[in-house]
């Protein structure tokens, strides 16, 4: 991937947000290394006028929004991503480090169990993150998406095959990345490999990876969108494959966050004990094959298809769309959809048995 300069990235940050004024748009330890890419302090925006600065109602326009969710921060964020591959067997569970995702994506790996993509990047933290697992290449498909660094455990041999000699930023800690992984005693292998941010950060810069790159293409971003007419979903159900593995999310109206839970328990982040939520949530179709006797997988996501979003206790039939180079989109009536400030949660269903059969909701 071409690096961007941190001055052109910061112009794009700042050009970004300079246009959110309506709707906001969105989309490397130890040693004496750094121990973390650069957040760069962009300059600051023109200061409001004398009307709107003093009225005592008017709320203060952020400076600078996270690239991936839309939520106001102090600096502008221009360090590269961290796109992690995370083990979801029960026997993994709970997990460590979800709570500090932008973004997080649900996805069906082989024997019906599912498989997380982690997107990190506008939060810094200290605390584990994992277990962490091997790679598929719809994985590094979606990994990719968002500019970030491949963090994974080995792969299948299609994936493996991509990997090398490509120049990726890949981040293995079975073939080229060891030294930047630990083996935890509290769990019995594979389920007990964990990295860290600083760690991560600090590979990839002796790797030699970009320590910045470009988050795009953005998203749409609108903190008070119209559900006026679309169905209440206070509750949603969904079913990946198999019927003992389920995921539920409960819509708080308080904090207007979906609660996440499996088999009905809350899922929960191991460090901090708080349960995983999310403003949004999309769940969309896509075509699954199945091409070897392991079960390994080729999932269509170029092709789009049905979709839901749910958001502030409301679900909003739309699809998915994604172009070559872009990210997976949603549209409506031609129109492309907004995603409130906040983390996202992402879902991809098989088409087999048609969309109801894996999302319910009410």
């Amino acid at each position: 991937m071409t690096a961007t300069t941190p001055g052109a990235m910061r112009r794009t940050l700042l050009a970004l947000t300079l246009a959110s004024a309506m709707t906001v748009l969105g989309a490397c330890g130890g040693g004496s290394e750094p121990a973390t890419a650069p957040i760069e302090t962009a300059s600051a925006l023109p200061s409001a006028s004398p009307t709107a600065s003093a009225s005592a109602s008017a709320e203060p326009t952020a400076a600078f929004l996270a690239p991936l969710t839309g939520m106001p921060v102090d600096q502008a964020v221009t360090r590269r991503p961290l796109s992690v591959m995370i083990n979801n067997f029960s026997a993994a569970r709970p997990q460590s480090g979800l709570t500090h995702a932008d973004t997080v994506w649900e996805i069906l790996a082989e024997g019906g169990i599912t498989r997380l993509v982690a997107i990190f990047q506008s939060q810094t933290f200290d605390e584990p993150i994992g277990p962490i697992r091997s790679i598929r290449p719809y994985l590094i498909d979606i990994g990719e998406w968002y500019g970030g660094v491949l963090v994974h455990a080995g792969a299948s041999n299609d994936a493996l095959a991509l990997l090398q000699h490509s120049g990726k930023a890949d981040m293995d800690e079975i073939n080229n990345a060891g030294a930047y992984f630990y083996r935890s005693k509290d769990r019995k292998a594979p389920h007990n490999l964990y990295s860290t941010q600083d760690k991560l950060y600090t590979g990839a810069h002796k790797m030699k990876y970009a320590e910045t790159a470009p988050v795009q293409p953005l998203l749409q971003f609108n903190p008070a969108p119209d559900l006026t007419g679309n169905p209440e979903a206070a509750k949603v159900e969904l079913k990946f494959q198999l019927s003992d593995y389920k995921v539920s999310y409960d819509y708080d109206a308080a904090t207007k966050l979906y609660a996440r839970s499996i088999n009905g328990k809350p899922h929960i982040d191991l460090n901090n004990s708080q349960q995983l939520a999310a403003a949004n949530l999309v769940v969309l179709s896509a075509k699954h094959r199945t091409y070897d006797d392991y079960g390994r997988l080729v999932i269509d996501l170029s092709s789009g298809g049905q979709a839901v979003l749910f958001q502030q206790g409301h679900a909003i039939a739309c699809e998915w769309k994604r172009d070559k180079g872009d990210v997976i989109r949603l549209y409506r009536d031609s129109r492309e959809l907004a995603f409130l400030p906040g983390t996202t949660y992402y879902h991809v269903v098989p088409t087999d048995g048609g969309f109801d059969s894996h999302v319910k909701y009410e």
